[in-house]
């Protein structure tokens, strides 16, 4: 028996219901979400004005080309939702070249042109209405408890929001003085790309961008048209509808990949709140699975994420014969398009998981039949299409948007673990780089195990050779692969190469659910909870009994209880060896049982962990500083900066490092360019090129290094502390700066005019007079 392709949900009685019953949890959603918003100090009029313009300027036109390019029969969730999606797409790519032209209103023309399109043109007007295309099978609806479940879980998110991000992220001082410490950063970057394009880095004067900017061309676009401030929008609301949206297109993902509706549900559940076990005591997430809880904190990973589903919702019906048309392609080019700059990490995911269909394709195609059982071609053309595809993203990725920077990215094997030895073994960073090998190497083991117990369904895919059976699934363990792969041969000096796991934990999850599901077929089945109970009931017992207190000195004493919680799992698998069917029955039969126990067991395994991170887990909000980062009064004086000043003006400022009490600079101050929204000479250069490019994993850390450009920096740094006409006309003539923004510092009050001042902050104009 394989996987197969979704079918017309009959079973409920309200799966096909047309009344108003589906929306109620919908509304729910909507309340919630407005009350945490109100609450949390968002204005009825932004509110208002944001949904009005995401809802009619993005959703509704995203939604019908969507309908009219995908020709599918997805249930009204999928369309919306995948919708949404397109329409980020579709309204980045319109933007960019508004910015360009220095009119970016302009970015109303294509929902206005697309809308108008489907109200004249008879032949488009039949997609304002939820239906399924020519030549599909009905429409599929989704059952009244699924939207109820998926509704609990997006109510729980913006609870915790409101609870874990928006109450340290104020929109107001002092509630905005401590934020986490890209934040800021991110500000800064929305603010460039509202005034610039192409964009640079506006804490460093001239400094090119290589970064994912989409995101913060989205907001930028949301901005100019609604009148809502930044902050607002990426400390509230933008990334509040691709949450939403995130949830509904994993849960239909998983659906079209199994046909069942729970194991939708199921999948959202694994992707949001399943975590790998703890064994030790004295730190957390060493042997990590990553958390989809960066939604707020990394802006750009919460983008890339959401266009990714969509094309592999695309890809898994070109790849199982489902869909056919040029329609299709269409889509997963604008979307792939837009992941170039939004997340280009998708790509290379995408790439790897189309490789490996190619791969198993090829070299296995005696056992190769597509999900309706007929033979298939030896080479998969949907896959060669998409690999050109994901390719041609891949070189405009890194050759355009990223100017053929690497941002600090190499090929390390096993360097997401030095740190790790470093902190079990309390060693500092010089030692973890000459760290021998071999420990690190058993420390990527013991993350290995960790990550087999979060996706243990996996297995019982792999057992029952359904991959070979189901061109889909093999993209999604592509997928799957590639993100861990990156994590054990990558390395980054400020660990961006977790990211690459993260954006495959849905697809892991979807394929682990699937597992779970064929495992269900299983004879003894039902004792599949007693397999669960066992192993979180271990999980603890070892815990308790075995775990160490960090640091420890050597390896053992760490995998120690993990190597006992495997050596249970083969003791498990062989009693249901023994117990199972003899020797005589068929190879599935014998096999069906131990891997029924295996991945039983491991699930468990994950039990505990599951069960105190993802039910309450914590954003990656820092805990308070002793020092505030943002001063009183740095909202007001940059606001006014901006309302009174050019966005080609260039500002200086003496402040460049964090106050953290540091030996070195903590150069990851951003705020005057945050609030300013305008360029800065020198501000913080942590993330510049021109910073991580100097800078290696375990070598000289990218937050100790200094300005790239000294003689700038004590040009700069002169004006403020040696004060005089010559170190201001100095500025002035040589890098064009009109204006300073000091923070404790009134020095220049006799040689700049003095034009704002609050709390700690002032603002002067440079030769004023």
């Amino acid at each position: 028996m394989t996987i197969t392709a979704a079918k017309r949900v009959v079973a409920s009685p309200v799966a096909g219901r047309r009344g108003w019953s589906g929306w109620v949890p919908v509304g729910l959603v909507g309340l919630v979400a407005a009350a945490a918003l109100v609450w949390r100090g968002v204005s009825v009029r932004d509110i208002a004005a944001f949904g009005g313009y995401i809802g009619i300027g993005v959703l509704v036109p995203g939604t019908l080309l969507w309908r009219a390019l995908a020709r599918g029969r997805g249930s009204l969730a999928e369309e919306l939702a995948a919708g949404l999606a397109l329409g980020y797409a579709v309204e980045v790519l319109a933007y960019i070249p508004a910015r360009a032209v220095g009119l970016p209103l302009l970015v109303l023309l294509w929902p206005v042109t697309v809308i108008a399109a489907f109200v004249a043109v008879p032949r488009l007007r039949r997609h304002w209405r939820s239906g399924p295309g020519p030549g599909t099978a009905g429409r599929e609806w989704m059952p009244l408890w699924c939207a109820w479940a998926l509704a609990a879980v997006v109510c729980y998110l913006v609870v915790w929001s409101t609870l874990s991000f928006y109450g340290g992220h104020g929109l107001t001082w002092p509630g905005n003085a401590t934020p986490y410490v890209d934040m800021p950063y991110h500000l800064a970057l929305l603010g460039e790309l509202k005034h610039h394009m192409p964009p640079t880095v506006p804490t460093v004067l001239g400094e090119p961008l290589s970064y994912h900017w989409y995101v913060y061309a989205e907001m930028a676009a949301t901005s100019w048209v609604t009148g809502i401030e930044p902050q607002t929008l990426l400390y509230r609301l933008s990334m509040l509808p691709m949450m939403v949206a995130m949830v509904v297109l994993v849960a239909v993902l998983a659906r079209r990949v199994t046909g069942r509706w729970w194991a939708g549900v199921a999948a959202v559940f694994v992707t949001y709140f399943a975590f790998s076990p703890e064994l030790y005591r004295g730190a957390s997430n060493l042997f990590t699975s990553r958390s989809m809880f960066t939604v707020w904190t990394s802006p750009t990973q919460t983008l890339g994420a959401l266009l990714c589903v969509p094309v592999v919702l695309v890809l898994v019906g070109y790849l199982r014969r489902e869909r056919t048309g040029a329609g299709g392609w269409v889509l997963v080019g604008v979307l792939s398009a837009a992941l170039t700059g939004a997340k280009a990490t998708f790509l290379p995911l995408l790439l790897g998981g189309l490789v490996l269909v190619l791969v198993v394709r090829r070299w296995s195609r005696p056992a190769l039949v597509d999900v309706r059982n007929t033979p298939t071609e030896p080479w998969s053309r949907p896959a060669l299409v998409g690999v050109g595809i994901m390719l041609a993203g891949l070189a405009f990725a890194q050759f355009v948007v990223f100017g053929g920077q690497r941002q600090g990215l190499v090929l390390a094997p096993f360097a997401s673990m030095r740190p790790v030895w470093g902190l079990v073994m309390d060693l500092g960073p010089k030692q973890v780089a000459r760290a021998s090998v071999w420990p690190i190497a058993g420390l990527t083991g013991i993350h290995l195990i960790c990550l087999a117990c979060v996706w243990a369904g996996v297995l019982g895919v792999l057992a029952r050779r359904l991959v070979l059976r189901d061109p889909g699934m093999l993209l999604l363990l592509g997928i799957g692969a590639g993100g861990i792969g990156a994590v054990v041969l990558l390395g980054h000096p400020s660990a961006s190469q977790y990211y690459f796991l993260e954006g495959a934990r849905p697809y892991l999850s979807i394929a682990s659910v699937a597992g779970m599901a064929a495992c269900g077929r299983e004879r003894g089945f039902a004792a599949a909870k007693w397999w669960v109970a066992l192993g979180a009931g271990l999980a603890l017992g070892v815990r308790v009994l075995l775990g160490p207190d960090l640091p420890v000195h050597g390896l053992f004493p760490l995998a120690l209880p993990y190597l006992v919680l495997v050596g249970v799992v083969a003791v498990a698998a062989a009693v249901a060896l023994w117990r199972g069917p003899t020797v005589l029955a068929p190879q599935h039969e014998r096999r069906g049982p131990v891997v029924l126990a295996v991945v039983a067991l491991l699930t468990g395994y994950a039990v505990p962990a599951t069960l105190t991170q993802g039910v309450g887990p914590s954003s990656h909000h820092e805990a308070p500083p002793p020092v505030r980062m943002v001063p009183e009064g740095a909202l007001e004086a940059g606001r006014w900066l901006r309302d009174h000043s050019s966005p080609d003006d260039v500002v200086a400022t003496n402040a460049h490092c964090r106050p953290v009490g540091w030996k070195v600079c903590d150069s990851r101050h951003f705020w005057v360019s945050a609030y300013s929204e305008r360029r800065v000479l020198v501000e913080g250069w942590a993330y510049a090129q021109s910073t991580m490019s100097r800078s290696e994993p375990f070598g000289v850390s990218y937050l100790a290094l200094p300005f790239a450009d000294q003689a700038r920096l004590a040009a700069n740094d002169a004006m403020f502390r040696q004060p005089s006409a010559e170190n201001v006309a100095r500025l002035v003539r040589e890098y064009g700066v009109k204006w300073a923004l000091t923070e404790n510092d009134t020095a220049l009050d006799g040689f700049a005019t003095l034009r704002f001042r609050s709390g700690q902050c002032s603002v002067y104009e440079l030769g004023a007079g």
